[in-house]
């Protein structure tokens, strides 16, 4: 296995994981995963079907706990850590699913006000006025009352980016992004994610198959496989790799001669 290369040695990671080990029942999904990531990078996940991105992913996130290993979000360690003691600190890192994941029966700032009216802010002020910041942002200005079934797949996926970012986290995790989107509205994302990044200062965890858009949008990558991190590196590096499991990878094919599975769910 390559040697994973470090990104940004003199700047402390905003995420480290360290060993994580991971069952589910005799299946051994992670298996000693180790990656940093570093503030304001967009760093996108590549990988094999069921090489373990979305569920380490989840464990940054604090959905999982590890078997073995540790996650540390901003100097704190957090993979014990009680679903009380959980909250400010998941408060760092907002999450924009698969789908959107937004509730049919709630409009659009019903939907962005969720996860602020969860963690106690009731001020319809404060509420309405941070709603309206976030949907300037992702470019949706106005669009308070619209039902999310009169909304296209790509200003779903806004609205949902909106409600990952209303709490002002440091970092966000994306579930494939472009999943479900003609080219035209993958760009707009795309160009919405390096915004975030390049105005905001927000730290980007992409998982996604995209090709065209992690060598649009990546500052590194880090590619999965067997439950570890095999390599990470930016993407001229990729490009130019001549790692077998790489060229294998980005050709399409793997050693048995069968197509990667796209949008895995591992």
């Amino acid at each position: 296995m390559p040697d994973p290369q470090k990104a940004s040695p003199s700047v402390e990671p905003i995420i480290s994981v360290r060993g994580l080990h991971r069952y589910f029942g005799e299946k051994h999904v992670l298996r000693g995963a180790d990656l940093d990531i570093y503030p304001g990078e967009t760093i996108c996940m590549l990988g094999t079907s069921g090489g373990g991105k979305s569920v380490m992913v989840k464990h940054m996130l604090g959905l999982m706990q590890p078997d073995e290993g540790s996650v540390i979000i901003d100097g704190t360690e957090i993979s014990q850590m009680s679903e009380r003691k959980l909250g400010p600190v998941r408060k760092k890192v907002g999450m924009m699913f698969q789908n959107g994941a937004l509730f049919d029966s709630m409009n659009v700032a019903q939907n962005i006000a969720f996860p602020l009216r969860e963690g106690g802010i009731k001020d319809l002020d404060t509420l309405n006025r941070r709603i309206a910041e976030v949907l300037e942002i992702v470019r949706l200005p106005g669009q308070e009352e619209t039902m999310p079934s009169d909304l296209s797949g790509g200003m779903r996926k806004r609205v949902a980016l909106a409600r990952a970012i209303v709490d002002h986290p440091a970092c966000v995790c994306y579930d494939e992004p472009h999943a479900g989107l003609d080219p035209v509205t993958a760009d707009s994302i795309d160009h919405l994610i390096k915004r975030l990044q390049n105005e905001h200062g927000i730290t980007n965890i992409v998982i996604t198959h995209e090709l065209r858009s992690v060598f649009r949008i990546a500052d590194r990558i880090a590619f999965m496989k067997d439950g570890q991190v095999y390599w990470q590196g930016t993407p001229k590096e990729m490009k130019s790799s001549d790692d077998p499991v790489l060229m294998q990878f980005l050709s399409g094919v793997d050693s048995s001669g069968e197509k990667w599975a796209s949008g895995d769910s591992d």
